[in-house]
C-alpha cells in the first residue's frame, strides 16, 4: 500500500506536514522531488490573453482565500473525518 503526504526540503532536511496515521516506525518510505516552477498553462490550453483574464477574474477571491478562516480546507479530508 502507497500513503503519499506533502512536505517541503529545506536546510537539507524534509519537513513534513501532516503525517498520516497509523505508519509504523521503521517504515520504508520514497521522496519525489516536485518541480516548483510555474504552471505550462499553455500545456493545459490556456494562452496569455486567457492567463490575465483567468488572473483578474480570480483575484477578488484572493482576501478571502488567504484568510486564516479559510485554513480548514488546507487539510479538508481529516477536518471532514471529525
Amino acid at each position: 500500500m502507497l500513503t503519499s503526504f506533502e512536505g517541503l526540503y529545506r536546510n537539507g532536511q524534509i519537513k513534513i506536514g501532516d503525517l498520516p496515521s497509523g505508519i509504523p516506525d521503521g517504515t520504508r518510505v520514497i521522496v519525489t522531488f516536485l518541480n516548483s516552477g510555474g504552471i505550462d498553462l499553455e500545456s493545459l490550453g490556456i494562452n496569455k490573453a486567457d492567463a490575465q483574464i483567468l488572473r483578474s477574474s480570480l483575484f477578488t477571491f484572493a482576501e478571502e482565500w488567504d484568510s486564516p478562516e479559510m485554513s480548514i480546507y488546507d487539510n479538508y479530508d481529516a477536518a471532514k473525518k471529525r
